[in-house]
């Protein structure tokens, strides 16, 4: 009973399909058509193939949004380098509340200004991808997507113990302060003559926020070399909180932009102020979220069948068109001898009224896919 129910269910089925069925003696094969068979196939996978590469790669998206988190506290990565000695020169950090903030996070190392080759190699290498960060912007999101596979871009030490005389001073930890705007300066911290002042400095890092290794900020690498005595660097930064989400790391970190600007201080000639660093900083309102995204599956699956059957749709429908343009000419040239004129010119505007159905029903089932992938 069980077998006849089968039988009964599979001939039922069978009687069911809608698809006409055309028996393989009623099938007319030409090397035209088996070419483009084997061109639509062709083209088919190639395609799918690229469509998988497609599914498997994954963008950034950009949220804004109203940074509401005013009371917790900004932190400050540094790591500074001064040809100065660490006795003679201190850094500071005076807020918009007109609260000092003491630097007992940061700490005074005696080191040698000079760069060793190795080093000098590695910040060349630095400013280098700066200035393509500053050309291709999309070069960040895929800093973005390898975060735990790039390395901290803090100064490699020095591969030999030299005997020069550590004639500077690397100021480097990280402060917290007020999320208002504020200014770090690192000046003079006792009374030298100005001939003996040196504010030639390298900024080896400066960023806002947790540290995430492989992210490179703007000012990483900046080296200043002055031969003024009484010279002044200004770096007025913008600072974005953002909140990173991607499948291999979930932070709150700050991106910044920079504007810098350097002046000699001369008061006989009305240039006023104090020899030094100076770091302005002032947090922004907005906060960015930047997630990567991935294309969902049924998308994919979406877009593979389109491609699929608009491919082979379209390549059926070209070469109906050649052969029944094909059929037309050779129709001009021999129509008396084959079929009088009235049939063969009834029978081209049926072709041609049947392939434009065809090319508006494609191009709706096209049209109808594309509003459900977008």
């Amino acid at each position: 009973m069980r077998r006849l129910s089968r039988k009964k269910a599979l001939s039922l089925v069978k009687e069911l399909d809608a698809f006409p069925k055309v028996s393989e003696s009623y099938v007319e094969t030409s090397a035209s058509g088996g070419t483009v068979s084997l061109i639509a196939f062709s083209a088919m996978a190639l395609l799918a193939i690229l469509e998988f590469f497609v599914y498997r790669d994954t963008w950034m998206k950009y949220e804004y949004s109203v940074d509401k988190d005013f009371s917790s506290k900004l932190r400050i990565n540094i790591d500074i380098t001064v040809a100065m000695k660490c006795q003679h020169v201190g850094a500071d950090i005076l807020d918009l509340a007109e609260t000092m903030i003491t630097s007992n996070g940061l700490q005074y190392e005696p080191v040698i200004f000079e760069l060793t080759p190795q080093q000098r190699l590695w910040q060349r290498t630095l400013l280098l991808i700066q200035n393509r960060l500053r050309e291709e912007h999309a070069l960040q999101e895929v800093l973005y997507k390898t975060l735990l596979k790039g390395a901290p871009t803090a100064l490699p030490p020095r591969e030999d113990t030299s005997m020069e005389p550590l004639n500077a001073c690397r100021i480097h930890g990280h402060v917290y302060v007020n999320k208002v705007a504020g200014n770090l300066h690192i000046t003079s911290s006792s009374h030298l003559c100005v001939s003996a002042y040196n504010f030639s400095h390298r900024i080896d890092h400066l960023s806002f926020g947790e540290e995430i290794p492989g992210i490179i900020n703007p000012l990483d690498g900046t080296e200043k070399i002055t031969y003024n005595n009484n010279q002044m660097f200004q770096y007025f930064i913008t600072v974005v909180p953002t909140r990173l989400n991607t499948y291999k790391i979930s932070a709150d970190t700050h991106q910044f932009s920079v504007t810098e600007r350097e002046r000699v201080i001369n008061h006989a000639a009305g240039s006023h102020g104090v020899s030094g660093i100076f770091v302005k900083y002032d947090t922004s309102s907005l906060m960015v979220t930047v997630s990567e995204q991935h294309m969902p599956l049924w998308q994919f699956l979406v877009r593979l069948c389109g491609i699929i059957g608009g491919i082979f749709s379209t390549t059926g429908m070209l070469h109906g068109l050649v052969g029944f343009c094909f059929d037309i000419v050779c129709c001009r040239f021999k129509l008396g001898v084959y079929r009088p004129r009235e049939v063969s010119l009834y029978r081209c505007q049926i072709s041609i009224l049947s392939v434009l159905l065809q090319a508006i029903f494609l191009l709706s089932i096209r049209l109808v896919c594309c509003s459900v992938c977008i």
